[in-house]
């Protein structure tokens, strides 16, 4: 085929025209309009793009409840319960819909901030805070920070400040390390893993994460721009800020968590499995993760814990003593071999997975709904009885050792029966909680195209902690000792994490570059 008659390496569709969004509160000034965004160049430049394209798809919810404007800001800088509109129940299951535009923003630092930088940033996040509410509708900022920027500072100030595990005597921020099924060197390999998605994880080293979040995609760009150095904010000239330390944007990450948006982004990409994407669901795979019951409260998730959880000897009144530990993961997905060729040519030419074994890949077995008889494949496959079509199912506690129990008698593990392994009490609350969606941006592809990927980001009470969650989830241990064919080991060959990297994110109080005032 001559090559200008080739078809494109990254195809798209044409783009589907979208709903007007929805009315909200004005806000002073004017945001970033969409040409802006498009024009942007540098290390935000991929969030920006993927806001961009969901500004044509995606719609500004009107939330059903706003938080009191006398309610005071959190000293937990993650709890954003008094700012959000309640749950909302589809088909018996309790949802809590989070912002749905999400930008995770890293930076490095040239050298050890000074004290007037700690004022400089405490001065930039009252800034945002005073331009935008503190709600969905307007901007929700947090910032975390990395050993690296701990590594800056006198080792026996942080050493006498960072709280430590109580099981291992550990600290709580440490450097993440690969999980098992990512690809680094000495880890097992996943034969069903795509050369297109064999990329080498990337232990990041950046000093600060930003996380910047609300539902309307200019106003969170707006801020990404900001933050970046555009000296605007709402539409007026207002310094960014600047720092003695030398702040360097290193990436920016867009996330989406929205109802159909995933099946949108799909179609209007020209994807292969567009048509499989369940148009009810907030995520790639066709199954929601935002269920009230699979979160802790904020509180249980910090270093000084709650209702019965405390893992660390942080004590009421201490430094971090509500910080929690955040992970921020780039994972990619392999949406092709999940939905379209996913299945063993030997055993018939239907190489299409049905929702039958999707759902088996994200929960457990035996599945908890049954498919749909006639077309297991459209729209998800998922039961017709349903609402959502089994967009929204129960996060199901069967207990840590349901995964062993499952690859007994099953001969497979669903990607939550494994994440029960180590990620709950005993009796059954979630000690983690996970602030993840959808992305669709081409970084770390091997072929320079817009892919679908998960952005992941959670708290959690240590490093450790999380470390060996993501390790009970690869359940590689199992799959050896039960000999399982891979295809039955939860998601493993569909994610590929590139890219790593721990955070402390301290109190509110103390969310200007920490300990600082005491060097």
């Amino acid at each position: 085929m001559p090559e200008e008659f080739a078809p494109a390496r990254c195809p798209m569709a044409d783009p589907r025209s979208a709903a007007k969004a929805t009315p909200m509160a004005p806000i002073l000034g004017k945001p970033v309009s969409r040409r802006t965004l498009m024009r942007t160049a540098g290390a935000i430049t991929g969030a920006l793009g993927t806001l961009a394209i969901l500004q044509d798809g995606a719609l500004v919810p009107q939330r059903l409840a706003m938080a009191d404007p006398a309610t005071s800001f959190p000293d937990i800088q993650f709890d954003l319960g008094p700012f959000s509109p309640p749950a909302v129940t589809y088909d018996g299951i309790p949802i809590g819909m989070p912002p749905v535009h999400t930008v995770f923003l890293t930076a490095t630092l040239a050298r050890t901030p000074s004290k007037a930088d700690q004022s400089r940033m405490e001065s930039a996040l009252r800034t945002i805070e005073a331009n935008y509410p503190y709600a969905p509708a307007g901007i929700f900022t947090h910032v975390a920070y990395s050993d690296n920027y701990f590594n800056r500072l006198p080792a026996s100030l942080v050493n006498a400040n960072m709280p430590r595990t109580l099981s291992g005597n550990q600290p709580v921020l440490k450097r993440a390390v690969p999980a098992p099924t990512d690809v680094a060197p000495g880890n097992h390999v996943l034969q069903l893993r795509r050369d297109e998605f064999n990329v080498p994880v990337r232990m990041e080293s950046n000093d600060v994460l930003f996380t910047v979040r609300g539902d309307d995609p200019s106003y969170v760009a707006d801020v990404v721009q900001w933050l970046s150095g555009s000296n605007r904010l709402v539409g007026r000239t207002i310094n960014s800020p600047r720092f003695d330390a030398g702040m360097k944007i290193t990436s920016s990450r867009a996330m989406f968590v929205q109802i159909g948006l995933p099946r949108y982004i799909a179609a209007n990409a020209g994807t292969s499995y567009a048509t499989f994407v369940n148009s009810d669901s907030p995520m790639w795979m066709g199954f929601a993760d935002q269920q009230v019951g699979a979160a802790a409260p904020a509180s249980d998730v910090t270093f000084l814990g709650d209702h019965g959880i405390h893992l660390s000897n942080a004590t009421a009144g201490s430094y971090f003593d509500n910080g929690a530990i955040q992970h921020l993961s780039h994972v990619l997905l392999d949406l092709e071999q999940f939905y379209v060729d996913g299945r063993d040519p030997a055993d018939g030419p239907d190489t299409r997975e049905p929702f039958d074994e999707r759902v088996q890949y994200m929960f457990h077995s035996p599945p908890v709904v049954e498919q749909d008889p006639n077309d297991p494949f459209y729209n998800g496959g998922g039961p017709k009885n349903l609402t959502m079509q089994g967009a929204m199912l129960p996060n199901q506690f069967h207990g840590p050792g349901y995964a062993e129990q499952s690859a007994q008698q099953f001969g497979r593990m669903g990607h939550l029966s494994t994440l029960h392994r180590s990620s709950r009490t005993a009796d059954g609350r979630p000690i983690h909680i996970r602030i993840d969606g959808p992305g669709f941006d081409a970084m770390d592809t091997t072929t320079g195209c817009n892919t679908a990927k998960l952005q992941f980001s959670g708290f959690f009470p240590s490093a450790d902690f999380f470390s060996t969650m993501r390790a009970n989830t690869s359940a590689i241990d199992l799959l050896l000792k039960y000999n399982l064919d891979e295809e039955d080991h939860g998601l493993e060959r569909f994610t590929t994490a590139t890219r790593r990297q721990n955070y402390l994110i301290p109190p509110r109080r103390h969310r200007a570059f920490p300990l600082i005032e005491l060097t």
